[in-house]
């Protein structure tokens, strides 16, 4: 918890506190002081800029705080979450216009960008804003319309990604889970899997369903697992309709008339809200594919 003061004369140092405390995504007490989840990254933010505020001769104190009397943990949680939903909701109105948009070079311009406010938004959803897996959705979306201009997805060589690592953002879904399965299966059965949200940080990875230009993701009207199958050559007449499923269960619109992974995608969505590590859900969920590939019909 951080609290402070500054001087009434120091009008711009105030507003350079706040528009930090809005990027570190701390929320504001209901009687004083500004509180973030207790982690090293939130600690050491927290004292740079209470060392910031005293050197703008204020007066500021940072606290490990174990609870509050008249606030129990599910408020504070639904204050983040509250707080992450709005910053959302204002990505949300700048895709409702991009979707609408006719010039694909609006919408390849403006994809980056979103990608960007997006991403940051992400880095301090602390909780999970039920919000978020909407917002990835319908960006991935965006970004397929804008592909629709550009083509198919480009073949693969399989030699190419034998032995390598994989990375995609944390809390898989449908869509990574299944995707995971597939590369296992049919591109690489050494393979292995990280999570992180930004790829740079791991350049020797190859990034699946995430917000990155190279690497694979949606392409067009298709989810990422489509776009595996088809960059790989995949013929197998089962994965096509796994593929099929996987698709209406991720993108929603009922395009192949498909419910077989639905209720996969539901259990991997509660094993997330538990807190379940990512590589338990992914392990998993490869299992539930594995079942789901061999009793489709």
């Amino acid at each position: 918890m951080l609290v402070f003061t500054l001087p009434t004369a120091k009008a711009s140092e105030r507003v350079g506190v706040w528009r930090k405390l809005q990027r570190y995504g701390a929320v504001a007490l209901p009687a004083s002081g500004y509180v973030l989840p207790n982690n090293p990254m939130n600690q050491e933010r927290f004292e740079w800029l209470a060392t910031s505020i005293r050197s703008s001769k204020g007066q500021s104190a940072v606290a490990q705080v174990c609870s509050f009397d008249d606030l129990g943990n599910e408020e504070i949680k639904n204050m983040f979450n509250q707080a992450r939903t709005r910053d959302y909701q204002a990505v949300e109105k700048d895709l409702l216009k991009f979707s609408k948009a006719h010039d694909q070079n609006k919408i390849q311009t403006g994809i980056p960008r979103l990608k960007k406010r997006l991403e940051q938004i992400i880095e301090i959803d602390f909780f999970g804003s039920p919000m978020r897996a909407r917002l990835e959705a319908a960006v991935q979306q965006l970004e397929g319309k804008g592909d629709q201009a550009t083509g198919k997805a480009e073949k693969k060589n399989r030699k190419d990604y034998s032995g390598r690592t994989w990375i995609t953002r944390p809390h898989p879904g449908i869509d990574r889970v299944s995707s995971a399965w597939l590369i296992l299966r049919y591109v690489d059965s050494r393979a292995k899997f990280i999570f992180g949200n930004q790829p740079l940080a791991q350049p020797e990875a190859i990034p699946f369903d995430m917000f990155k230009a190279d690497g694979f993701g949606h392409v067009g009207n298709d989810c990422t697992f489509e776009t595996l199958v088809k960059s790989f050559g995949i013929k197998d007449a089962r994965v096509k309709r796994v593929a099929q499923a996987v698709h209406d269960a991720d993108l929603a619109d009922e395009k192949f008339g498909k419910t077989e992974a639905l209720g996969i995608d539901r259990i991997l969505e509660g094993w997330n809200k538990q807190g379940m590590a990512s590589e338990e859900v992914l392990r998993r969920g490869i299992e539930m594919i594995e079942g789901l590939y061999n009793g489709i019909r």
